[in-house]
């Protein structure tokens, strides 16, 4: 039996099936279209209402009838098509998720306590330990500055992004990097569409410099799980 949905299952399912046909790989729509659907749906609408995308493409999965119409090995995904526009694009699914059988690097935390004691969420106490420690540096090789972070830019085609920490680094040989970093916690997973929003904002801003893009997420017992993600063929 499919479990009922709440206010924001209903909304992004009447959205979403506004515009389904068989056969479809992707589907745009505005946030005035999830007004729309609030009203026709007799819901009324949260108070922020980029939180009812945010939701889905960051944290819970889609309803059970979207991902009912995913082809075996796709999956949907809501990406930014441009200031308030979205589209539904169905992708190889390529959610990371960490491993916990691999091996544990005991690193001494380095993190002050009066910065672990007074950071506000997971997000925010993950960025403190991944910059007071320098985990960057070590899992790079490289040496590694924080330039910028909860960055909010505009990325041409796709819109207004934030990305969570930017690094710039070097290496031995001098090369220049820039290094965006997304920190999840809780119940947040690493998904293609935020690591591809950093990758083509380095392309956009930082023409000719490297990309590294990292993704941080908490474990148990205060173990970090660090990635290192490129896309080919809009695979992850």
């Amino acid at each position: 039996m499919a479990k009922a949905l709440n206010r924001y299952g209903s909304l992004i399912e009447k959205v979403f099936f506004d515009r389904y046909q068989n056969g479809a790989k992707s589907l745009d729509f505005t946030r005035q279209d999830i007004e729309t659907a609030a009203s026709t749906l007799n819901i009324k609408l949260p108070k922020n209402l980029g939180d009812v995308l945010y939701s889905f493409r960051f944290r819970n999965a889609l309803p059970d009838r979207i991902v009912a119409t995913q082809p075996e090995g796709m999956e949907w995904v809501i990406e930014l098509a441009g200031r308030a526009l979205y589209k539904f694009s169905l992708v190889k699914a390529n959610r990371v998720l960490p491993r916990e059988d691999l091996v544990r690097i005991d690193i001494p935390d380095a993190t002050p306590e009066l910065i672990r004691a007074y950071a506000l969420d997971d997000e925010q106490a993950l960025l403190a330990i991944v910059r007071y420690n320098r985990l960057i540096d070590t899992f790079l090789g490289l040496t590694t500055y924080s330039l910028q972070n909860h960055l909010r830019t505009t990325v041409k085609g796709i819109g207004q992004i934030e990305i969570d920490e930017l690094y710039v680094g070097l290496d031995k040989r001098g090369c220049h990097y820039v290094i965006p970093v997304q920190a999840k916690g809780g119940k947040d997973q690493i998904g293609i569409v935020q690591i591809s929003q950093d990758i083509r904002f380095v392309e956009d801003k930082f023409p000719g410099m490297r990309c590294r893009a990292i993704a941080a997420q908490f474990m148990e017992n205060q173990v970090i799980a660090l990635f290192e993600l490129t896309l080919q063929d809009d695979e992850m």
